[in-house]
């Protein structure tokens, strides 16, 4: 335990491949919506593997489809957002949720010990919405902050946005990618790298002050409480 670290006063948790194993989800999701934008007629292009799509979660949605999908159009890619939002959230209302484990009892134990918590996502509202609302975790998060709602064109934007709304002085990055990374180094807050999810690339999580390879192993690496 690191017992030299000062308790922060909120943290800010990335959602896919953090909070979420959202690969259960999005494969199927994915799958289909690709085939309906086929069948309109809108790609005639093969279905990219599975691997493209999991090793761009936690992009914005334009660099997700930039990557994903290189050679399909505007309109394509715009019918690939509604779809598969719309078969996500139509998953998660099946009881498609699987968060890691222990993330529960984690958020909670986290909030019994009056830190703030926060979602700060790149992904659609209505989805960050939805996962957190559906999986009973709703009432542990203070705010929960997206890209699709904000319109920001990074996450260090956008937590940058969320740290001055709520007025937060201390807090943790926690994220499993180099934009996390990136968001917490240049809002002066301190980084967990989660180690546990299989998306990363090589060397994305460098630059971490913390790294995790189960997210109950964050509460390790809060001071201990001292009794009154």
């Amino acid at each position: 335990m690191d017992i030299t670290r000062e308790k922060p006063e909120a943290m800010l948790f990335d959602l896919d491949g953090t909070l979420f194993r959202s690969e259960t989800l999005l494969l199927p999701a994915f799958h289909a919506a690709f085939d309906q934008l086929k069948q309109e007629g809108l790609y005639a292009g093969e279905r990219p593997p599975d691997s493209r799509i999991l090793g761009a979660l936690g992009m914005l949605l334009e660099h997700i489809w930039e990557r994903v999908l290189p050679d399909a159009s505007m309109e394509a890619r715009e019918r690939m957002n509604i779809l598969l939002l719309e078969l996500q959230v139509q998953g998660l209302e099946e009881g498609n949720v699987d968060f890691y484990e222990g993330v529960a009892a984690t958020l909670k134990e986290l909030h019994a010990q009056g830190i703030r918590l926060f979602v700060a996502s790149n992904g659609l509202e209505g989805y960050v919405r939805n996962v957190i609302a559906i999986g009973g975790l709703e009432g542990l998060f203070e705010g929960l902050y997206s890209a699709g709602e904000f319109q920001t064109k990074s996450k260090v934007d956008l937590v940058k946005l969320l740290l001055d709304t709520y007025g937060i002085k201390s807090a943790w990055m926690v994220g499993d990618r180099s934009s996390d990374v990136e968001a917490g180094i240049k809002n002066g807050l301190t980084v967990v790298g989660c180690d546990y999810a299989g998306f990363r690339s090589e060397g994305e999580l460098e630059g971490s002050d913390i790294c995790i390879k189960s997210f109950a192993e964050l509460l390790n690496h809060l001071p201990a409480e001292l009794d009154a």
